[in-house]
C-alpha cells in the first residue's frame, strides 16, 4: 500500500533545491511497516517520503548534498534493510534479460510453504478425526507440527519482534503470539499435564464447562494457520513479482537489432550499441530502433501503439521518428538523436513506474482492523489471567483461559475470508474472460465513478477498414473495388492494405497490376485490365488533369470534416469516385458504454487521434461531445495528466485501453482495465484485463469484482462477529478444545460457503457468442439513396 503522510518538507529545506532518491525497502509485511518507515523518514530535516508497500520502494525528496547513507540508516533503525536500486541496463534486450534472470524472492517462500503444508496436513487430520488417534498419536504431532511453529513460522515472529520493538502490533504480532501460546501450552500439556500419556484422544465433546486444560493440545491450531497464511504470503509475493512486468513489456517493444551504415557497408549491430549521431537503415516492416530524424526515403509509420494515432504518419527528410514504431511503407535511413534512458520509450515506461508507485493500493481489509483489534485481544488475555489469578482458580485454570482467547482469536476464518472469495471470484471470472489482479483491485471497482475509454483498439477495432464508398454518375461501385483495390494490392501502406482486403471482400481474386508506379506523398498509378488506374490524393489526379466533379468534392470535403481519410480513384481520364477509409467502432461498444452508464459511471472518450475522429466516434457511441467527456490529441504523457486531472476534481477513475501508450494511465488510474488483445505493456499495467477484448466485458467484470468485494467483506464481518462472540466464552474459561476447534472449523467452513456462491455469478452480457471484430468491409452494404457503403456495425 502506498501511504502518504503529507508532510512537507521542512523550512530548512525551503529555500534550497531538492532531489529526489528513490529506495528499495526490504522486510516490510503489511501496510503498517510502510506507514512507520515514512514517519521515521519524515523525522530527518527536509525530508518528505512517500513509501509503496505493493512496490516494496521508498521515493524521498531531500535537499542537495544528503548523504544516502543517512536515509539508508534511518529505515534501518525503523527495523528494516533499504538499499538503493541497481540501475536497468539501457538495451532493451539486456534490461528485460536482467529482470527475467534475477532471483525469485518469492522462491524460498514457496518452499517453506511446501514443507510447512506436507508437515501440517497429518497434524490437522489426526485431530480433528478421532479414529486416526492411535496410540502415542499427540507425540507424532509434535513431532511434525515443531517445525512449522519453529521454522515455518519464523517470518511471523521475526516481524513481530520487528513490531514489539517499537511499540506496534499487526496482525502479524497476533499469528505470531497465538502460534507460539497454541505451541506452548501444548507442549506443557504433553510433558507436565496428561495429554502425554498413551491412548489420550481428544473426545467430541460439545459442552460448556471450565477446564484446567492440562489435557488438550492445540497442535492443529499452530501447524494449521501458520502453513495456510504461509500460502497467502507466497501468493502476495508473486504478485509482487509481475509488478515490473509492465515495464519489461515496455522495454521488450524495442528492436533487439539494427543495421546501421558504416561508410558504404551496414552492419548488424544489438540496440543497445546504437551512439547518438548514428545512421541506421529501416527496412519496411522493420521496427525503428530508437528516436530519430529520417536522413534518406520516404515511407509512412505506424505509431499507433506509442501514440494512439490510428492513421499511419507520412515521414520524409528532416521529420523525426520515435523508437519501436513500425515502418509501414519504403526504406528509411535515420540519424539517431536519442539513445538508451533518453528514448521517448524509455520515458514512457518511467512514467509507467511513477504511476504506479504513487498508486494508493487499497489496503487488505484485515489489516486495517488489526491496528485495533490485536491490542484489545492482548489486552483480553493479560486480564483473563489477571482475573483468575484473583480469583483463586490456580495457575493451570487461569493460564488455560488466557491461552484459550489468544487461540480464539488466531485468525483462522479470518485468514480464509479475502483469499477463498478471491480465489472463488477470480476463477469464475477466468471462465468468463475476466482476469483480476488482487484483492486491492476489488475495492475500487465499488467507488469508481468515472470510466475514460481509450479509443483506437478498445472502443474500436485498431485498424482502417474502408468504411464509405461514394461514386460519379453511372459508375459501378464493384468496378471501383476492384480495380482500386488492385492497384493498391501491390503497395505496403496501411491504407493501401484497407482497400485492397476490401476489394477482395466485395469483389473475390484481385487483377495483376502492370507499371505500377508508387507516387511518393501522394498515391500510386498503374495498369489494369487495360485501364490506367490512379488511386491517392486529388493532388495526384489533378496532375493527370482529371479533377475530381463538384459531387465529389463534396463527398471528400465532408469525409474529412468526419475525421477519415479520403482516397480519390480515377481511371482512363476521368475521376470515378472517393473511398473513405477509418478505423471503425467495435459492434458492440455502443451497447457496451450504455451498459456502463447503467453502472452509474460516466464515460469519457480519451485518444491520440484528433478531434474531428474523437467527436465522430462519440457520437456513434453515445458519449456526449462535450469538452469534459470527449478529449482528443494527447500524447501519452499527457493521459496520465488527464487521468490525474480528474482524481484531482474528486473523481474515482476507472481506465480501459489496450495500447502502449495508456500504460501508464492505466496504472494511474484507481482502476484499470486492460484488454487483453492489446499489448503486454498495458495488461501488466491494469488491474483487470478483459481477455476477449470486447468493452461488454468490462460491464460485466465491474459487476462481478464488485460482488466479489461484498462477499469478502461479508465473510470478514462473519470472522470478526465470530472472534467478538467468542472471546468472552474463552475469557470465562468455558471453551474446551473440542468446542473451539468446532467453532473454529464451523466459522471457517462458513466463510468457504459463502465465497463457493460466486461460482453461480453469471454475466449479463455472454460475450462468447459475440465473434471477434473482423476488420474488413464485411459489414458494409450499399445504400440505396446515395451509392455509398453504410455500416451496421459502424454504430455498436
Amino acid at each position: 500500500m502506498s501511504t502518504t503522510t503529507g508532510n512537507a518538507p521542512r523550512d530548512a529545506a525551503a529555500t534550497g533545491a531538492l532531489t529526489e532518491v528513490e529506495l528499495a525497502i526490504s522486510g516490510m509485511t503489511c501496510a503498517s511497516c510502510a506507514n512507520r518507515i515514512e514517519r521515521k523518514l519524515n523525522k530527518l530535516d527536509g525530508v518528505s517520503a512517500t513509501v509503496n508497500y505493493a512496490t516494496e520502494k521508498a521515493r524521498v525528496r531531500a535537499p542537495d548534498g544528503v548523504d544516502p547513507s543517512v536515509l539508508l540508516a534511518q529505515v534501518e533503525a525503523a527495523g528494516y534493510t533499504a538499499q538503493l536500486p541497481t540501475p536497468p541496463a539501457t538495451g532493451p534486450t539486456g534490461s528485460a534479460a536482467d529482470a527475467e534472470s534475477g532471483p525469485d524472492p518469492a522462491r524460498p517462500l514457496r518452499d517453506r510453504v511446501v514443507i510447512s503444508a506436507v508437515l501440517a496436513v497429518p497434524v490437522v487430520a489426526m485431530a480433528m478425526v478421532p479414529a486416526l488417534q492411535f496410540t502415542y498419536w499427540q507425540w507424532i504431532s509434535l513431532a511434525l507440527a515443531a517445525p512449522v511453529v519453529v521454522w515455518g513460522a519464523w517470518p511471523f515472529h521475526r516481524a513481530a519482534w520487528t513490531n514489539l520493538r517499537h511499540g506496534a502490533a499487526t496482525m502479524d504480532t497476533l499469528v505470531s503470539m497465538g502460534v507460539l501460546a497454541a505451541f506452548a501450552w501444548s507442549l506443557w500439556a504433553l510433558l507436565l499435564g496428561t495429554a502425554g500419556v498413551p491412548g489420550m484422544t481428544h473426545p467430541f465433546e460439545l459442552t460448556i464447562a471450565p477446564s484446567d486444560g492440562a489435557a488438550n493440545i492445540y497442535l492443529e491450531v499452530a501447524a494449521g494457520v501458520t502453513t495456510f497464511l504461509l500460502a497467502g504470503r507466497y501468493f502476495e509475493a508473486r504478485a509482487k513479482r509481475r509488478s515490473g512486468a509492465a515495464l519489461r513489456a515496455l522495454l521488450e517493444l524495442g528492436a533487439k537489432d539494427v543495421t546501421v551504415l558504416r561508410g558504404d557497408r551496414e552492419v548488424r549491430i544489438p540496440t543497445g550499441q546504437l551512439a547518438v549521431g548514428d545512421r541506421f537503415v529501416v527496412r519496411p516492416g522493420e521496427k525503428i530502433a530508437t528516436d530519430g530524424v529520417v536522413t534518406d526515403g520516404r515511407s509512412a509509420v505506424d505509431a499507433s501503439m506509442l501514440t494512439g494515432e490510428s492513421v499511419p504518419v507520412e515521414v520524409r527528410v528532416g521529420d523525426p521518428v520515435v523508437g519501436a514504431t513500425v515502418n509501414a511503407g519504403g526504406r528509411l535511413v535515420v540519424r539517431a538523436t536519442r539513445v538508451g534512458a533518453d528514448t521517448q520509450l524509455a520515458q514512457m515506461a518511467r512514467l509507467v513506474e511513477d504511476a504506479q508507485n504513487g498508486k494508493a493500493e487499497v489496503q487488505r481489509l484485515a489489516d486495517r482492523v488489526s491496528g485495533v483489534f490485536v491490542p484489545i485481544v492482548i489486552a483480553l488475555a493479560a486480564a483473563t489471567l489477571a482475573f483468575w489469578l484473583g480469583a483463586g482458580a490456580g495457575a493451570a485454570a487461569a493460564f488455560t483461559a488466557a491461552v484459550a482467547v489468544l487461540i480464539i482469536a488466531c485468525p483462522c476464518a479470518l485468514g480464509l475470508a479475502t483469499p477463498t472469495a478471491l480465489l472463488v471470484g477470480t476463477g469464475r471470472g477466468a471462465q468468463l474472460g475476466i482476469l483480476i489482479k488482487g484483492p486491492e483491485v476489488l475495492e475500487s471497482t465499488r467507488r469508481v465513478d468515472t470510466v475514460v475509454l481509450d479509443k483506437t483498439g478498445t472502443v474500436t477495432t485498431g485498424r482502417m477498414s474502408v468504411v464509405a464508398v461514394h461514386l460519379a454518375d453511372g459508375v459501378d461501385e464493384a468496378q471501383v473495388l476492384r480495380l482500386a483495390g488492385a492497384v493498391e494490392d501491390a503497395s505496403e501502406h496501411p491504407i493501401a492494405a484497407a482497400v485492397a482486403r476490401a476489394a477482395r471482400e466485395r469483389t473475390g481474386d484481385l487483377p495483376a497490376v502492370e507499371d505500377f508506379t508508387n507516387v511518393e506523398g501522394l498515391g500510386v498509378q498503374g495498369v489494369v485490365d487495360g485501364h490506367a488506374v490512379l488511386v491517392g490524393r486529388a493532388a495526384l489526379l489533378e496532375q493527370w488533369s482529371q479533377p475530381l466533379p463538384p459531387e465529389l468534392v463534396a463527398a471528400k470535403a465532408a469525409e474529412e470534416e468526419r475525421g477519415r481519410t479520403a482516397i480519390a480513384v480515377a481511371w482512363d481520364g476521368a475521376a470515378r469516385a472517393v473511398l473513405a477509409v477509418a478505423d471503425t467502432v467495435k459492434p458492440t461498444s455502443a451497447r457496451a458504454i450504455a451498459q456502463l452508464r447503467g453502472l452509474g459511471l460516466t464515460p469519457v472518450l480519451l485518444t491520440g487521434d484528433n478531434a474531428a475522429v474523437a467527436r465522430s466516434v462519440a457520437a456513434e457511441v453515445g458519449i456526449d461531445a462535450g469538452p469534459d467527456t470527449v478529449i482528443a490529441e494527447v500524447l501519452p504523457a499527457d493521459k496520465v495528466d488527464v487521468i490525474t486531472r480528474l482524481q484531482s476534481r474528486g473523481k474515482v477513475v476507472a481506465m480501459i485501453g489496450d495500447g502502449v501508450n495508456d500504460a501508464a494511465a492505466l496504472a494511474q488510474a484507481d482502476l484499470g482495465l486492460a484488454m487483453g488483445t492489446g499489448t503486454d505493456a498495458a495488461i501488466q499495467a491494469g488491474d483487470l484485463t478483459l481477455v476477449r477484448g470486447d468493452l461488454l466485458a468490462a460491464v460485466d467484470a465491474i459487476r462481478l469484482a464488485r460482488r466479489t468485494l461484498a462477499t469478502i467483506k461479508g465473510n470478514l464481518f462473519w470472522a470478526f462477529a465470530y472472534n467478538v462472540a467468542a472471546l468472552p466464552l474463552a475469557a470465562a474459561g468455558l471453551l474446551n478444545p473440542m468446542l473451539a476447534g468446532a467453532a473454529m472449523a464451523l466459522s471457517s467452513l462458513f466463510v468457504v460457503t459463502n465465497s463457493l456462491r460466486l461460482r453461480r455469478f453469471t454475466a449479463r452480457n455472454d460475450t462468447s457468442s459475440v465473434p471477434a471484430p473482423d476488420v474488413t468491409a464485411q459489414e458494409l452494404r450499399p445504400t440505396a439513396t446515395t451509392g455509398s457503403w453504410s455500416g451496421a456495425g459502424r454504430g455498436g
